[in-house]
């Protein structure tokens, strides 16, 4: 097995994740409302993080590693890193699309790698950083984890709002 195929396994085992939770919200009474909720004024809700998560895999495949277009471009200003939820709630069937779209993106330029080349540097993160290729796969599958926990505190928090 090589790296990209060991990176691979665990974005799928993140993403199992991920999809268990929008799985559990589409089955509760009210999916938009559990979706659009926010923890706090200016925080983000569930649809923004779990949108933020196809939307940056888009990202870090075709803009920091392939240098081509992204088939959520559209969605990138709306749902990247540093941008501000809006109250337009993307729905389940819209969120399922964006998470399997950024995923074969990812996909694709994985497969396009030389895994000699896991320790050049591809990118440089906003704080300045330089990253290697190998630190930015090992950030993606910290990105998914991290946002997917953030949207399951928040459900965990709504619940306990509506005395769930």
């Amino acid at each position: 097995m090589n790296a990209f195929e060991l990176f691979q396994q665990q974005y799928e085992f993140n993403r199992g994740r991920t999809l268990g939770l929008l799985d559990r919200i589409e089955k509760m009474p009210d999916p938009p409302a559990v979706l659009g909720w926010r923890p706090g004024t200016g925080r983000a809700h569930i649809a923004w993080q779990l949108m933020h998560v196809g939307v940056s895999e888009e990202l870090f495949a075709v803009e920091r590693l392939a240098k081509r277009e992204g088939r959520l471009q559209q969605l990138w200003d709306r749902f990247k890193g540093g941008s501000t939820p809006d109250d337009n709630i993307p729905t389940v069937a819209q969120i399922r699309d964006a998470l399997a779209a950024g995923r074969e993106e990812l996909l694709t330029t994985l497969s396009e790698q030389d895994e000699a080349k896991l320790d050049e540097i591809v990118w440089e993160a906003r704080d300045g950083r330089r990253l290697t290729l190998r630190a930015t796969l090992q950030i993606i599958g910290w990105h998914e984890a991290h946002h997917q926990g953030q949207a399951h505190i928040t459900l965990n928090l709504y619940n306990a709002a509506i005395g769930g």
